[in-house]
């Protein structure tokens, strides 16, 4: 194991991954960033990630966050030596996270019950579109997809347009995060996890009974999130809004009463946000302790102090790049925290260490799998 990994709450376990794109990278990611030692598998050409986000010198910088403390090879999985590559890593390996279709691994000979036989205690995290099981297992999908059929389109956005896309991965990170808390679970319990979730009705952006709590335009263009639906918070920001007539209004006086006119009261807040530009009105609302916020563009959050302060911003160290602004590490422990160690680094930049070592190829084997191109060893390393 590497000195470095040692740290952590997952510090002794090795995880062998296998995912693609961003559900089973970033379950990957969250349990590398709590000291498991994983092993990223991925073809000579790349992870598919490594072509998103931004770039920087010709580096993908959303690579760098979702590869970042993982131990990087190189492996063609559908070439039977590739896949005899697997085979001798998995007894070494605690966790196996994948997000093929169901039936991918199974093809290679690389399924539960392949690895099983070879270490009978292997967890596995499998993740899909639509699960191991049901008729729509088969199908391939995304996360955009997922969104879909979830019913999450149906939520977001306003009852009189179509359903909206969500701006960022979100089904993506969300199944992430629990394919991570299922692999910890199998770990302290031995035994096969299924996890799942219900979504409810559409109802907008807008929350039903709550009163103003919605998205405000301002004079320069931008977006302010206001929660004043208590009737005491309601009160501070109609002195704000230089308006305290509003409480001897029967409409507004109540909470009951701003749900029963919720047009009527959100429009009296947009006509004030709109005569407004952002920082006056968060000025405002902050010296009323009104709970509000702008929405934050990439850059307003690089300049904001506070992310700084909470370590949500960290620097990290990068081996083409010296350093690289990353999202800290969630969530915070005390006593054994988290850690950013290193930046997602390059194609098969371990391939050589990890097979000569963890594995047991002799180096005359391995540069016979380079030639045929089952294995991509990085030049530099």
């Amino acid at each position: 194991m590497d000195a470095e990994t040692r740290n952590g709450p997952l510090a002794g376990y090795r995880v062998l991954e296998m995912g693609s794109t961003i559900a089973g990278p970033f379950c990957g990611r969250l349990l590398a960033d709590f000291g498991a030692e994983v092993i990223k598998v991925e073809p000579a050409e790349g992870d598919a990630v490594r072509l998103a986000g931004k770039r920087f010198k010709g580096k993908s910088l959303y690579a760098a966050s979702i590869f970042r403390n993982k131990t990087l090879i190189s492996v063609d999985l559908r070439r039977p030596r590739g896949q005899e590559v697997i085979k001798r890593l998995v007894p070494h390996c605690d966790i196996v996270v994948e997000n093929f279709r169901p039936g991918g691994l199974e093809k290679w000979g690389l399924g539960y019950s392949d690895l099983a036989r070879i270490k009978p205690d292997i967890i596995m995290v499998r993740i899909s579109g639509y699960g191991q099981s049901g008729p729509y297992s088969p199908r391939p999908g995304y996360g955009v997809i997922c969104e879909a059929v979830s019913g999450l389109r149906h939520l977001t956005g306003d009852p009189d347009r179509p359903p909206a896309r969500v701006a960022i991965a979100l089904t993506d990170y969300i199944t992430g995060v629990y394919a991570a808390f299922g692999a910890i679970l199998a770990l302290r319990t031995a035994s096969p996890t299924t996890l799942a979730y219900s979504v409810a009705n559409r109802m907008g952006s807008a929350l039903a009974n709550s009163v103003p709590n919605n998205l405000y335009p301002t004079r320069d263009g931008r977006y302010i999130h206001i929660q004043a639906a208590q009737n005491p918070v309601f009160k501070r920001l109609a002195a704000a809004m230089g308006m305290p007539e509003l409480l001897e209004d029967e409409r507004f006086a109540t909470a009951l009463g701003r749900q029963q006119h919720p047009q009527e009261t959100d429009g009296i807040v947009e006509r004030w946000t709109s005569s407004h530009a952002l920082a006056e009105i968060e000025s405002k609302l902050k010296t009323a302790e009104v709970p509000a916020a702008g929405i934050n563009t990439l850059e307003d959050i690089f300049r904001d102090p506070h992310f700084r302060a909470r370590g949500m911003l960290v620097e990290a160290p990068d081996g083409e790049l010296g350093t690289v602004t990353l999202a800290g590490p969630v969530p915070k422990l005390s006593a054994t925290p988290a850690q950013i160690r290193r930046s997602g680094g390059s194609i098969g930049q371990d391939t050589r260490r990890v097979l000569t070592g963890l594995a047991g190829y002799a180096e005359t084997d391995l540069k016979q799998l380079e030639a045929q191109g089952i294995v991509y060893c990085d030049p530099k390393s």
